[in-house]
């Protein structure tokens, strides 16, 4: 039994978040809610970014897990939140495009690579950015495979 690793109910288009902590919690939730990690799976996210901030510039944040919730994942998945206004993401950074991440079997780690594939180029950044519908960034995503 697999799962798409990111159906189009793990996207939010044109969200406003107040602050980083709610920035993490939602994109953790949506993978709670799509049945791919527990619930305990939102606290080593916000253990993994006390170690090293997962703001990776360009506007984007990946919030994942610490090594050690591997047990929190049952399946790997990726949620996708968009705020074009931005979100304070520490540290004087400003996140638009924060990206939830869950692992299973190092699975993250090409999950990881497209994400960086696809946000090297700025335009593509800003495309994602300003997409208008969900559609239009499941096609981005694909387009990397």
């Amino acid at each position: 039994m697999s799962k798409a690793i990111l159906p189009e109910e793990n996207i939010e288009l044109n969200v406003s978040l107040n602050n980083q902590e709610e920035a993490i919690r939602r994109a953790g939730q949506l993978l709670v809610d799509g049945g791919y990690t527990d619930a305990s799976y939102i606290d080593k996210m916000f253990e993994r970014e006390e170690i090293t901030t997962t703001f990776m510039g360009n506007f984007v944040a990946i919030p994942h897990g610490t090594d050690d919730a591997k047990d929190s994942v049952h399946y790997s998945g990726l949620s996708v939140i968009q705020a074009p206004e931005g979100v304070d993401y520490g540290d004087g950074n400003t996140a638009k495009l924060i990206f939830g991440i869950a692992g299973k079997n190092n699975e993250h780690l090409e999950i990881l690579s497209k994400i960086a594939i696809l946000c090297s180029e700025e335009e593509n950044v800003d495309r994602m950015i300003n997409a208008s519908s969900k559609q239009e960034l499941l096609d981005m995503f694909q387009e990397v495979e």
